[in-house]
C-alpha cells in the first residue's frame, strides 16, 4: 500500500503525516508524540512498559526504516523505529484514550478503503498483464510462422523477436513483484572472484578521486565509519562446509548493493560505492554483460536500483534482494 495521510486531531491543535503499509498504518516516536500531545519521554517510557509486559510483541509491531538525510553537505544515514496501528493504540489507552478512539476510528476506515481499492487495482493489473502476455505469445508465433516468407525478412522477424523476448521477460517481472513470487533459480554458482578489502578500499580511493576532479564528491566520500565494511564484504563470503552461505554471483552481488546502501559503512558516498562495488564484483566474475553483449543493467537502470534499495523499507529485504537477482539472472 505504502501511502502517506495527514492526519489532523478533532481539536484541530495537532496533524501528523500516517503512513500506510502492511495492512496497518504506522508513526514513529515524534509523531506519537505529536498525536497524543505528549513528551517523546513519556511515549518511550509507555511504548518500553508495553513490550515489557508482553503485552506487545515488539518484532510484529515495530519496524526499522532507513533514510538518508542531507547534513551539512553530506548524506547521513538513518534508522528511524515506527510503530503500527496496536502499538499507538496501546500508548493511547495509557496516555489518552479519547484521542487514541479518534485515531483507531479514522485510520480503520481509511485501511478499509484501499484494501477495497487496492484489490479492485490490483485485479485490473494482473488482467492487463495476463493479455498483454498472451498478445506478446500470439504476436511471436506470428512472427516465427512468417519470419521466413517474403513478406518478413528473417532479420527484422530476428529483431523483432529480440524485443518482444525483452518486453515478455519486464512484464513477467513486474508480474511477479507484484505478488511477491519473483523465482531465484537457474543462477550461475561459478563464482570466480572475491572482493577483499584491501582491492576494495583502493578501489574506492580511485573512485573518489575520479569523482574530486568533477566536483563530484566530499572529503568524507569512501570514508568507512567502523568496521561494518569489512564485515560486510567478509559476511558475502562466508562459508559453512566448505561452502559459501550465498552459493551464486547473482546472491552475492545482490547482497553485496543491498548491505552497502542500507547498512551506510562510509560517511559519505554509500549509493555510488554500492553501485560501483556491484558492478565491479559482476565485471571480475564476467556477469556484467548478457549473451549479446549488452549491459545487463544500464547507468539509468542501476541509478534507479540503488534508489529503490535506499528507500525500501528493510521488511521487505528478500523481496529486494529476488528484484537484483532477477534482474542480472543470465536467460
Amino acid at each position: 500500500m505504502n501511502k502517506v495521510l495527514i492526519y489532523k486531531t478533532k481539536d484541530k491543535h495537532s496533524q501528523v503525516e500516517v503512513r500506510f503499509d502492511q495492512d496497518t498504518v504506522w508513526l514513529n516516536l515524534n509523531q506519537i508524540a505529536e498525536l497524543f500531545d505528549r513528551d517523546k519521554s513519556v511515549i518511550s517510557r509507555h511504548l518500553g512498559n508495553i513490550f515489557k509486559e508482553k503485552e506487545l510483541d515488539r518484532k510484529s509491531t515495530v519496524a526499522k526504516n532507513a533514510t538518508v538525510q542531507m547534513e551539512a553537505g553530506r548524506e547521513v544515514g538513518r534508522e528511524i523505529e515506527y510503530f503500527n496501528l496496536d502499538a499507538i493504540i496501546s500508548v493511547g489507552y495509557r496516555v489518552n484514550s479519547k484521542r487514541g478512539t479518534q485515531f483507531r476510528q479514522w485510520a480503520t476506515q481509511r485501511l478499509k478503503e484501499y484494501l477495497i481499492q487496492g484489490y479492485s487495482v490490483n485485479q485490473k493489473r494482473l488482467k492487463q498483464v495476463s493479455e498483454n502476455l498472451h498478445m506478446l505469445e500470439q504476436t511471436v508465433k506470428q512472427i516465427q510462422q512468417t519470419g521466413s516468407s517474403e513478406n518478413l525478412k528473417l532479420n527484422e522477424a530476428k529483431g523483432l523477436l529480440d524485443i518482444l523476448g525483452n518486453y515478455t521477460r519486464t512484464l513477467l517481472t513486474l508480474s511477479r513483484y507484484d505478488s511477491d513470487s519473483l523465482e531465484t533459480d537457474k543462477l550461475s554458482k561459478d563464482i570466480t572472484y572475491e572482493i577483499k578489502h584491501p582491492e576494495a578500499r583502493e578501489a574506492i580511493v580511485q573512485l573518489r578521486s575520479e569523482l574530486k576532479k568533477r566536483k563530484e564528491s566530499s572529503d568524507l566520500f569512501g570514508n568507512e565509519k567502523d568496521e561494518s565494511f569489512k564485515g560486510i564484504l567478509g559476511n558475502i563470503v562466508q562459508t559453512f562446509g566448505g561452502e559459501y552461505l550465498y552459493h551464486s554471483i547473482e546472491e552475492q552481488a545482490a547482497h553485496l548493493l543491498y548491505f552497502i546502501i542500507k547498512n551506510h559503512p562510509f560517511s559519505d558516498g554509500n549509493k555510488r560505492i554500492g553501485a560501483f562495488l556491484f558492478i565491479w564484483f559482476l565485471e571480475r566474475n564476467k556477469h556484467r554483460l548478457k549473451k549479446s553483449g549488452e549491459p545487463k543493467i544500464n547507468d539509468n537502470g542501476l541509478t534507479a536500483l540503488a534508489l529503490l534499495v535506499a528507500q525500501s523499507d528493510p521488511a521487505h529485504k528478500e523481496l529486494m534482494i529476488k528484484l537484483v537477482i532477477n534482474l542480472i539472472v543470465d536467460v
